[in-house]
């Protein structure tokens, strides 16, 4: 074991610097598997979709190399932040190594995008000599040490509960946010989450008020209108120490996120002035509207319409997997208020409705509803909706311009994709957290479960990719701070964020063994919130198509 880690103990500088030689032969396998598949399936130099669609393991392929990529250029940087800052410590290198070690052997022999799914390297026109970078001689102690049994054993030794490593947040400001919300999560949620979670029940509107005074509705909100006026980054942090006390209450600012930025970014003056103050404040608790019965993610066939008679719009349509809305009061209700077919056709509406009771969850003429009964992500509720002529006043048109809604709807992906990524990361650390506490205290043939290799390097490995995992989304946060274009960024964040959310969970529970399996442990719970990180916000199949065509049309 001396040998390995002293090995990994060697210079900073000569570590980072392997890290960044890797990167660059990552970067250059990544632009030549751009370009042969470019070459495949737009051969006339312009996307072809049905050679798009017949090569989907290909595209989708191509997607989740970049997304290791990114990930580890994100891991590299936040190394050289720490070092900057002389913070990178024993934990912190060997999670670098580590993740390079491992991201660097999947680049050479095949990369998963999902349980049982695959890539090799052939398979993007990819041959033996383009994978010789990878290999090369001054790479061989990251390839062979990153992941050796003593440095997995060594990293599992300093990892705890609380102290997965360290965050990378080198502004005090943001740091004391940080730690604002965990000690919330500790003190307000964690002793209550997996009640609420097996009595089905809603976040207790006492916990909302908390969250209202502590300005998690209007976290990015302008100050102008009410809002604290924080950025994305900030947004991250807050989101991922919530949902690690539990993915129900980490989810409750992500529709104010997304109804506020809609207002914001496309409402009139009116608007804002109108619904941004409440929505700040808490006063308003909205609900996005958007998923139909047979329109999941094809938004140019969506049915919902919407008539203009009088002055009012009068909604008629079916909505499904609509979140919290019998508790709402504010809808943003995307539908189709002109006849022609496809995006220019839809529009998104803002609707007041009073909020409902268990016994009358949608007091109001024109809307009714029904629960959909669910696995995990509890705390909420998920209904189907139907509307029949249900009023909207006509001055609630979003922007005051028909036709706008998708273009609207699409402005707002960046910041709610990278605020799932973030979730995603916070259940992780639960995961992970929960799964390090029953392996110290747990024993088995006289010794705690952490002790044997199995068990220490599926935890260890967990907090490793939960790392690269919250790198990516601070980096897509970051540069939507700096105001730069980051669907790309934000789509890559999801992807592997969700991807990882789901091996840590699961992980953890094989940790518990059949204990895990028993509703009383709350890594059951998280196995069952962990899951549908992977489908909402964008499935992951889609994600990486759009991601895809980002990549090959340039």
């Amino acid at each position: 074991m001396a040998t390995a880690v002293a090995e990994l103990r060697r210079p900073e500088p000569d570590l980072l610097a392997a890290c960044r030689t890797a990167l660059a032969a990552a970067a250059q396998l990544r632009d030549r598997a751009r370009d042969r598949l470019a070459a495949r399936l737009a051969p006339g130099g312009r996307l072809d979709a049905e050679l798009l669609e017949r090569e989907q393991h290909a595209a989708h392929g191509l997607a989740w190399l970049e997304v290791h990529v990114r990930a580890l250029e994100a891991l590299a940087d936040w190394a050289e932040r720490l070092r900057a800052a002389d913070r990178l410590g024993e934990r912190e290198r060997l999670t670098l190594a580590w993740g390079f070690s491992e991201y660097l052997a999947r680049l050479s022999g095949g990369w998963p995008m999902a349980q049982g799914e695959l890539v090799r390297p052939h398979e993007l026109g990819l041959a033996e000599a383009d994978l010789r970078p990878l290999r090369a001689a001054e790479l061989d102690t990251l390839l062979r040490e990153g992941g050796r049994p003593e440095a997995r054993r060594r990293l599992a030794e300093l990892l705890a509960p609380g102290e997965l490593g360290d965050p990378g947040i080198l502004e005090d400001e943001l740091e004391l946010v940080r730690h604002q919300f965990r000690r919330f999560a500790e003190e307000r949620i964690r002793p209550f989450a997996h009640r609420w979670h097996l009595e089905d029940a809603l976040v207790p509107d006492e916990v909302l008020r908390e969250l209202a005074e502590l300005g998690v509705f209007g976290l990015t909100v302008p100050e102008a209108h009410g809002g604290l006026g924080m950025n994305k980054l900030a947004m991250c942090l807050v989101t991922e120490e919530l949902s690690r006390g539990y993915i129900g209450v980490g989810s409750l600012p992500t529709r104010n996120e997304i109804a506020g930025e809609l207002v914001a970014s496309a409402g009139t003056p009116e608007q804002k002035a109108r619904f941004l103050p409440r929505l700040a404040s808490g006063e308003l608790v909205p609900t996005a509207v958007f998923t139909e019965p047979n329109v999941g993610s094809d938004l140019a066939n969506l049915e919902t319409r919407a008539v203009l008679e009088d002055g009012v719009w009068r909604v008629t349509g079916q909505k499904t997997w609509i979140t919290h809305a019998a508790r709402a009061d504010f809808m943003t209700i995307l539908c189709r208020t002109r006849p022609e077919r496809g995006h220019r056709g839809l529009s998104i509406l803002l609707a007041e409705k009073p909020r409902g009771t268990d016994a009358n969850p949608f007091p109001v003429e024109g809307l009714t509803g029904g629960e959909i009964p669910v696995l995990g992500y509890r705390g909420m509720k998920e209904y189907t909706l139907s509307f029949d002529r249900f009023p909207v006043p006509a001055e609630n048109l979003l922007g005051g311009v028909e036709g706008q809604g998708f273009k609207q709807l699409m402005a707002t992906f960046e910041s709610a994709r990278i605020q799932t990524a973030a979730r995603a990361v916070g259940v992780a650390v639960a995961a992970i957290e929960e799964g390090l506490a029953y392996a110290r205290e747990r024993k088995q043939f006289g010794k705690p479960l952490l002790a044997f290799p199995r068990v220490h390097q599926k935890l260890a490995w967990a907090a490793v990719e939960t790392q690269l995992a919250r790198q990516l989304t601070f980096f897509a946060a970051r540069a939507k701070d700096e105001g730069r274009r980051c669907d790309l960024e934000a789509g890559l964040a999801k992807l592997l964020a969700a991807q990882v959310a789901w091996m840590a969970a699961d992980q953890a529970l094989q940790v518990h063994g059949g204990n895990g399996y028993a509703l009383e442990y709350p890594i059951s719970r998280i196995l069952c919130d962990a899951r549908i990180l992977n489908i909402f916000e964008g499935a992951a199949e889609i994600q990486a198509q759009v991601v895809a065509r980002r990549l090959l049309e340039g």
